[in-house]
């Protein structure tokens, strides 16, 4: 089987940042000896840099049965909303391009966001004569509605007008959770019984025995210290600054020590706020390989999950949730929600109101006053959890369901 893929923010290997869709073709690739040519553009997610080098489309082989073409994506694309949605447009059109070029798919996936590249999926399917298939990975154009991204009255009708069709024209629908099953279906009822839920899961091949957490406490000093982490995207949605607000009051607590692991448009901003504040309870750390994730999650002693206080962000499961709890670490959210539902059910963490600053304070005080073996017992409950209901290779197994159920449909 043949299969194309549209995702704008595709790893290259041991990139840093969420790899979905790195572990689902890597198992198509293995189990099913699936043929993917994955369509990705040259501007890294997390970090806004430009892979080099700078040409048209570059190639470069993740497996024997999985290639990867980066496509021309243009450079200002972190630079403001405009930028973006220039950006977006430049892979849409540019993915299309090099798709045209590969040989004919048995089926054609694409990812969101952004929602532009379901352009390309639609010419695509129909040059081709194949069907695709569409992921929900964010409710475009709700999510950038929520955050006060997209305001502007025109290009938010174009996008609703888009969205629709790309339900329309995709023989399937996946999303990544029930509520975005159920605000679809609310407000399209045509599709219902089309829309299949394959969640974000847990890798335990992040586990590693042969952990460096020792090392990595003792080389930035964190001997001593209860350090909370968070791993991830540093941009407007995440609103990392409540952070940057809770680490300035609780600056007497010198065991308590914040750290923010990742890169994006907001790293700058929050970086000269912690200098003005003079913060030595609160580090920054650049982007890390996929590779060496579970060494700095095993060295932390609670994941933090964070996002601004939206309605939207109720609907979603971030992935570094499962990550942690795949990890054996307790989880700190500030996501209400099925995030939060989540986190009760399965007993592994504590919830705190997202932009509510004293809240969060007082939910990092409740884990200062446990002790080291009621924190171990949160991260045993996450791991059988996620173990129980989201292992990703159990995930992977119903999409490949999906998909021979589209190609031989």
């Amino acid at each position: 089987m043949k299969l194309i893929l549209f995702h704008q923010y595709f790893l290259g290997k041991n990139d840093p940042g969420g790899s979905r869709w790195n572990e689902l073709t890597s198992y198509f690739s293995k189990k099913e000896q699936i043929r993917i040519n994955v369509l990705a553009g040259n501007i890294h997610y997390a970090t806004g840099k430009q892979i080099l080098p700078k040409t048209w489309s570059n190639k470069e082989n993740i497996d024997e049965n999985v290639t990867l073409f980066r496509t021309w994506t243009y450079s200002g694309y972190n630079t403001n909303f405009l930028g973006r949605v220039i950006g977006y447009l430049s892979y849409t059109f540019s993915s299309f391009a090099k798709s045209l070029t590969l040989e004919k798919p048995d089926v054609i996936i694409i990812t969101s966001p952004s929602i532009f590249v379901g352009i390309s999926a639609i010419m695509l399917s129909k040059v081709k004569g194949v069907p695709f298939i569409l992921e929900v990975r964010d409710l475009w154009p709700e999510s950038a509605v929520a955050t006060g991204v997209l305001t502007n009255r025109i290009l938010l009708n174009i996008l609703y007008w888009l969205e629709y069709r790309l339900y329309k024209y995709s023989r399937k629908i996946i999303v990544l959770t029930p509520a975005f099953k159920e605000n679809i279906e609310r407000r399209f009822p045509e599709f219902i019984g089309k829309i299949e839920i394959i969640t974000n899961g847990a890798d335990f091949n992040l586990m590693d025995s042969s952990t460096k957490a020792a090392s990595i406490r003792k080389r930035y000093g964190w001997e001593n210290k209860r350090v909370y982490a968070y791993f991830g995207a540093h941009g407007v949605a995440n609103d990392l600054m409540q952070v940057i607000e809770a680490a300035k009051n609780l600056q007497m607590h010198n065991d308590i020590h914040f750290v923010l692991i990742g890169d994006g448009m907001q790293k700058e901003a929050l970086k000269q706020k912690a200098e003005e504040y003079a913060l030595q309870n609160l580090q920054f750390i650049d982007s890390i390989p996929k590779m060496e994730v579970a060494d700095y999650i095993e060295a932390i002693d609670v994941g933090m999950a964070i996002l601004k206080k939206t309605d939207t962000f109720k609907t979603v499961y971030p992935n570094k949730v499962f990550d942690y709890m795949s990890c054996k670490k307790p989880v700190l959210v500030t996501i209400d929600g099925i995030t939060r539902a989540l986190i009760e059910k399965a007993n592994c963490g504590l919830y705190s109101e997202p932009e509510n600053i004293e809240a969060f304070e007082e939910v990092i005080l409740s884990f200062q006053k446990m002790s080291n073996d009621e924190l171990k017992m949160l991260g045993e409950n996450g791991f059988k959890y996620v173990k129980d209901n989201f292992d990703r290779e159990k995930l992977a197994d119903k999409y490949i369901d999906v998909i021979k159920e589209v190609v031989n449909g």
